[in-house]
């Protein structure tokens, strides 16, 4: 199994990605956003999507949509064949995806908005937090790729405001942030240690 980034020769798989993500979303019977072929070809020759391939034969697919100036960026369409489900590559393909848009877009907030258990659980192991909908992307044309799920009307007389989906956030500041703090308390653990033991050997030796 192959799990790439891809490029103008992916586009083969394009008419048979879209028809992918057409009968998933009838299954799942919630918003999967509905593609054309060009619109995942013209992904794929800008190396913003992951495609897993075992020979020739298409295993599965997620791209990236950039939003608001490249200030908020999404993971979207993930999508695995029935017959490589239940493999674990859904999860690899993520992870490439997100380390891919995190090299591409550093400073952008990736975020996702699902109705799946097993998405929201990669997302949180990815670092991605639960989040409203008004910290997404403001950027209306991401909302209206919402236009083809069932459940749209909601999103509507919502203003917005939340649907089904359950909004999730990585933000890289924050991240970092949480990053540094965890360094910070590893190194205060280390210096109490030091401390410590020092603090024994003192007495020791006043004994």
């Amino acid at each position: 199994m192959q799990i790439v980034i891809t490029n103008k020769s992916h586009s083969i798989y394009a008419e048979i990605i879209c028809n992918t993500i057409k009968e998933a979303s009838k299954v799942r019977g919630t918003g999967i956003a509905k593609r054309k072929p060009a619109y995942i070809i013209s992904k794929m020759e800008n190396g913003n999507a992951v495609i897993a391939l075992e020979g020739d034969r298409f295993a599965g697919f997620c791209y990236i949509e950039a939003w608001g100036h490249g200030k908020f960026v999404a993971n979207s369409g993930l999508i695995v064949h029935p017959d490589y489900r239940n493999l674990g590559l859904a999860k690899k393909i993520k992870q490439l995806i997100f380390k891919h848009s995190r090299s591409k877009f550093p400073e952008a907030k990736v975020f996702s908005i699902t109705t799946g258990l097993a998405v929201m659980k990669l997302n949180s192991d990815l670092g991605y937090k639960p989040v409203t909908f008004s910290e997404l992307t403001d950027d209306q044309s991401f909302w209206e790729g919402c236009q083809t799920c069932k459940n749209y009307d909601v999103l509507t007389r919502t203003e917005q405001k939340m649907c089904l989906c359950t909004g999730m956030l990585y933000d890289p500041k924050a991240s970092n942030k949480e990053t540094s703090k965890e360094v910070k308390e590893n190194v205060f653990k280390r210096l109490k240690k030091i401390k410590h033991t020092l603090f024994l050997k003192k007495v020791k030796n006043v004994k």
